[in-house]
């Protein structure tokens, strides 16, 4: 099999605030080489919401719209269709939000705009807490792990929620697991959901993070690599709700 080429472009400036080893920002990086430059990305609340930058401050090259926390799927919605009445279908949205913005309290906005079938990609990055605000448990955090709100004995007793299958339930074009450590399969699937147009597309990447999770940052891609290797965190994809390829 022929492999990916990484594209060369960078969309990302050097010198931004995220915490050494953060996955969160490979993941951009890489999302980024994917899409290109024609490219708007809606953030709401969460690490990435610092990362980026106050306004007129900006650790990316394209253009950044900052939104509330439950709003990411909605603002997107938004942005797409005023993008159209400018007759500008090049540009591609995308939504890019955590666990917590995605799981939790996005899920209204997220859910509403798949079931409309809205036309841009929506991006998870799953670092499994409430990262951003201290490390509280959200329902992508895992079985028995403790964070700031489940401490000590009471370690978190209820299982990670299932996004992705959460979304292909709504039948929609395209939803796909991918991890940073494995940068060319992450690439291709961001690739193919740009070809895709037409319709939510949705990308759930595990994103480690050293600072939460409480390993050395040089151990970031090692911990998402063994996630994959381990089949805790999958490599797959599904197109229209049914049809299943694992990675």
């Amino acid at each position: 099999m022929t492999q990916l080429k990484i594209p060369d472009g960078e969309y990302m400036y050097s010198g931004h605030v995220a915490c050494p080893g953060c996955g969160a920002a490979i993941a951009m990086r890489f999302a980024l080489k994917a899409l290109g430059a024609k490219t708007m990305v809606v953030i709401p609340a969460c690490c990435w919401g610092v990362i980026a930058g106050p306004y007129p401050q900006s650790s990316l090259k394209v253009p950044i719209l900052q939104t509330a926390f439950a709003t990411a799927g909605a603002t997107a919605s938004g942005l797409r269709a005023a993008l159209d009445m400018r007759q500008d279908t090049d540009t591609t949205v995308m939504a890019w939000a955590g666990d917590g913005g995605t799981f939790d309290i996005g899920i209204q906005a997220l859910s509403g705009a798949v079931e409309r079938n809205e036309d841009f990609i929506y991006v998870c990055y799953d670092n499994e807490a409430y990262m951003n605000t201290g490390v509280q448990r959200s329902s992508a955090t895992p079985f028995g792990t403790r964070t700031t709100t489940t401490p000590g004995r009471g370690w978190k007793k209820s299982r990670k929620k299932n996004m992705v299958e959460i979304l292909a339930a709504h039948r929609i074009p395209y939803a796909a697991t991918a991890s940073i450590a494995f940068p060319e399969d992450m690439i291709r699937k961001f690739s193919k959901a740009q070809q895709m147009k037409g319709g939510t597309r949705f990308l759930h990447v595990f994103a480690s993070c050293p600072t939460g999770w409480r390993i050395p940052s040089e151990m970031s891609v090692k911990i998402a690599r063994l996630a994959v290797q381990a089949n805790i965190f999958p490599l797959y994809e599904v197109e229209d709700g049914t049809n299943y390829t694992l990675n």
